[in-house]
């Protein structure tokens, strides 16, 4: 039998692994071992295992557990009890539910009532960007944006977390603020921060590429889509990459098109342009 080239293997690799992955969806709710995962796309549970966390960047008990959880916070913001979308979402009880909260950045409750019983501090400064936001809970920072008015800023936050109990806390993120603001000077690099984010397994697979990108680099959309393990997921990545919620600390900036040219940039485009001319300083 004739050898696979190396681009036909890893395509055919990737079909497997995208097999998998569809199967888990399909059966969310389920407990899906390695072996029975393994006997649906015909590899051992060992390779399997190797190759699915290779493509996707996480194995396939966290993939289904990422994807339990999106459909419980989709069942729970489509109006469902807790209980019921627990159940829908293939949890069997209440406590590993709970286990699995963190994921959420919030208990699953908190999450029903938009927040509601979360404390979130924050506070702003002015940078030679602009005005910076810098918001975080008790497990770490939830948000970074940037803009023209802290008014502004600070009005989005209050509106995203509209049910959290969210109040100014100056002393309280110091810390955070000196490290951020020692990387808009050029003298931090490593913005390596505590993060309290929710994310798809998707979206976190994205922002874990992002924050590989050495500092005064770029990546393309369409090479990122690849390391992602679906070159033809450009324009998915490409909106996983505009929903980063913590600017500088995920370095969407980072991310330009193909022929070098810089493409949208959710706190704008000429903060992007900034931002790499001084990292390339």
């Amino acid at each position: 039998m004739a050898r696979m080239n190396t681009a036909t293997l890893q395509s055919h690799h990737q079909q497997r692994v995208l097999a998998a992955c569809q199967y888990l969806d399909a059966h969310c709710a389920e407990r899906v071992t390695l072996a029975v995962l393994g006997r649906r796309v015909n590899l051992s549970p060992f390779h399997l295992q190797r190759l699915f966390k290779a493509v996707v960047g996480v194995s396939p008990r966290e993939y289904q557990e990422a994807q339990r959880i999106a459909r419980f916070k989709h069942h729970v913001g489509s109006g469902r009890s807790v209980t019921q979308a627990m159940l829908d979402a293939g949890f069997g009880s209440t406590s590993r539910l709970y286990e699995k909260s963190a994921q959420l950045g919030m208990t699953p409750a908190r999450y029903r009532n938009k927040g509601a019983g979360v404390a979130i501090g924050f506070t702003t400064f002015r940078s030679t960007l602009g005005a910076v936001l810098v918001a975080a809970t008790a497990r770490g920072i939830c948000t970074v944006s940037l803009g023209a008015r802290a008014g502004d800023l600070v009005a989005a936050l209050r509106a995203e977390f509209s049910a959290a109990a969210v109040k100014r806390d100056d002393h309280g993120l110091r810390d955070y603020v000196k490290a951020i603001a020692a990387y808009l000077a050029g003298d931090n690099i490593d913005l390596a921060l505590p993060l309290d984010i929710r994310a798809t397994a998707f979206q976190r697979k994205v922002w874990k590429l992002l924050q590989t990108i050495p500092y005064g680099e770029t990546r393309s959309y369409s090479e990122l889509a690849r390391k992602a393990g679906n070159p033809n997921a450009v324009r998915a990545v490409a909106r996983a990459i505009a929903t980063n919620p913590v600017a500088l600390l995920i370095p969407c900036h980072r991310a330009i098109r193909k022929g070098g040219e810089l493409a949208g940039y959710r706190w704008g485009i000429e903060r992007k342009a900034e931002l790499l001319k001084r990292e390339k300083r």
